[in-house]
């Protein structure tokens, strides 16, 4: 099984970085819908991959381009999470994910899994960390053995995380991907 991580492309947040990071719900800039498109060149998808993404605009507009057309499950288990951990800083705008109303507002009918907790509020960001594992072992077992590849389209924190979760060890904000980076992981 493989799980290649997928960071979302350049993101309005981004423009005049720091001074904009508290924009709600930003969207890809042009230059990262340019990001998106020249990795939907590298990188196929079959319908066959799991695909599942976090609730942000930045991050459905990534899924959208790279799979062109195809279904895609949107979740809040793979929304934005800080990393390193530190509840002393603020909670930014950016990171606010879109409730389900929002998400069906927006782009219509779309595969949710969320297996019916009450994570909709203020997502994974700053939970604690044993209450994010637990929801994020909870959707591993999910996956299972099912699918030969799993894609996670998201953001740098979430990412090392889950990389963290998987396995690997000593991770820091130095092994961020990236904008639309990509990191693939063998099981």
């Amino acid at each position: 099984m493989e799980f290649i991580f997928i960071r979302h492309g350049h993101g309005e947040h981004l423009n005049d970085y720091p001074n904009r990071l508290n924009t709600l719900h930003p969207s890809l800039t042009e230059y990262g819908k340019f990001q998106v498109m020249q990795l939907r060149d590298e990188i196929k998808i079959n319908p066959d991959y799991l695909v599942l993404v976090s609730p942000t605009k930045r991050t459905i507009e990534t899924a959208t381009i790279m799979k062109n057309g195809m279904d895609f499950i949107i979740s809040p288990f793979v929304g934005p999470r800080m990393f390193p951990q530190n509840p002393e800083l603020p909670f930014l705008a950016c990171d606010h994910i879109l409730s389900i109303a929002e998400i069906t507002n927006l782009y219509g009918h779309t595969d949710i899994l969320d297996f019916n907790f009450d994570c909709w509020k203020e997502g994974i960001n700053r939970i604690e960390q044993d209450v994010f594992e637990g929801y994020a072992k909870q959707l591993l077992d999910w996956i299972g053995e099912n699918y030969q590849k799993i894609f996670i389209i998201s953001h740098d924190g979430t990412i090392t995380n889950y990389r963290i979760l998987l396995g690997e060890k000593g991770l820091t904000r130095k092994d961020f991907l990236g904008e639309a980076g990509v990191y693939r992981m063998t099981l």
